[in-house]
């Protein structure tokens, strides 16, 4: 079974991740989140699961709210913000997706020193 393919309803997504599914309309409201749409339904991936562990994990576990979750992926990868292990990074898709690597900030040169000119 392919990680990106859509597959699980809202409702099938919820239950495997034993929450309410309430609470991935949140993620989704934060931003966090973007499942596939066909009309008014939405569907999850193998991948959306993955990640929407590992966000439960920051939020319950680490205590981190979901504006700072938010704020902080502009800036850092998520397995950063959790100090998550090799071992799990290797087996997340999230440690393998380009959408949660924070985009390069690009470097302005250094500026010539300026001489001084004694008068």
């Amino acid at each position: 079974m392919k990680e990106n393919k859509a597959l699980f309803t809202i409702g099938m997504a919820a239950e495997m991740l034993e929450i309410h599914p309430r609470t991935l309309r949140n993620y989704e409201d934060a931003g966090l989140i973007s499942p596939k749409r066909k009309g008014t339904w939405r569907y999850y991936t193998l991948r959306d699961i993955q990640w929407i562990e590992c966000l439960r994990e920051m939020v319950h576990v680490h205590g981190v709210s979901l504006n700072a979750v938010k704020k902080l992926l502009k800036f850092t990868p998520c397995w950063n913000i959790i100090d998550c292990p090799f071992e799990k990074r290797k087996r997340c898709s999230a440690f393998f997706s380009n959408s949660l690597v924070p985009k390069k900030i690009s470097r302005v040169p250094p500026q010539p020193a300026k001489k001084d000119i004694a008068a």
